[in-house]
């Protein structure tokens, strides 16, 4: 059985998940800031599975809206984690996860932000997320996009610490800071992503991981130490923004 909550256009969401949204919304309202409520949201999903292309569409196969909670990979595990965190119902849950995945909302593969810098831009010009990869300590580097099948070629300019710059990042990192690891790969911009929450003086990680098959909480430092990635970047959830 499955779940329509209607408004702009048809939104569908198993009942379990549209539970599972509910009590999460409910359980972090509380908290004062979106990183606190980040935090509580994205432990309840440690251990979930971790489930290589979720998202359903491509240029042959039409897109479908995709809110599923029992899995997740390592992009929409933190798609689904900001909009819960800022959602007050489960029709604002939904509409704010399309609005983050999707330009303007429409549901389409060829409006899907596939490339992880085009999305951080994205939800950065709309207000949802702050770009804290601005100092004089960055880099720039501009990288050919074209692993996607089906998309033009695009290029991507963007900022980032170089790897040996984290023990200079790591102290003002808090939690619900987005973080989005670079590669030289051909085609690409990034390569994972994740979400920091700290413990102490310890800054963790909290992703979805093919390597371990599920969403953990692991130290930033260890995962660095087992990854080829010469930089990454930064991006903080503003307080408050407006997806209309």
């Amino acid at each position: 059985m499955i779940e329509e909550v209607s408004f702009e256009s048809p939104l569908f969401i198993r009942p379990a998940d549209a539970q599972l949204a509910r009590s999460l919304i409910s359980a972090s309202q509380a908290q004062p800031t979106i990183g606190q409520r980040m935090r509580i949201i994205s432990e309840r999903f440690l251990g979930y599975p971790y489930i290589p292309k979720p998202l359903i569409g491509s240029p042959v196969k039409p897109e479908v809206f995709v809110s599923r909670m029992d899995g997740f990979d390592c992009v929409t595990y933190l798609e689904t984690v900001l909009a819960l965190a800022s959602a007050d119902s489960i029709e604002d849950f939904l509409r704010r996860l399309r609005n983050i995945r999707y330009e303007q909302g429409e549901i389409s593969f060829w409006r899907r932000l596939h490339y992880m810098t085009e999305w951080s831009r994205y939800n950065i010009r709309r207000g949802l997320l702050i770009d804290l990869t601005t100092s004089e300590e960055t880099l720039v580097r501009t990288a050919r996009l074209y692993a996607v099948s089906g998309l033009d070629l695009r290029t991507s300019t963007y900022r980032y610490f170089s790897r040996r710059r984290l023990g200079l990042v790591s102290p003002w990192l808090r939690d619900g800071d987005l973080i989005f690891f670079i590669t030289t790969r051909d085609g690409l911009d990034t390569f994972h992503s994740g979400m920091i929450v700290r413990r102490n003086e310890w800054v963790m990680m909290r992703h979805a991981t093919h390597h371990r098959h599920a969403v953990v909480e692991q130290h930033l430092d260890e995962f660095f130490a087992i990854t080829p990635a010469p930089g990454f970047i930064i991006n903080r959830p503003a307080e408050k923004f407006n997806l209309s």
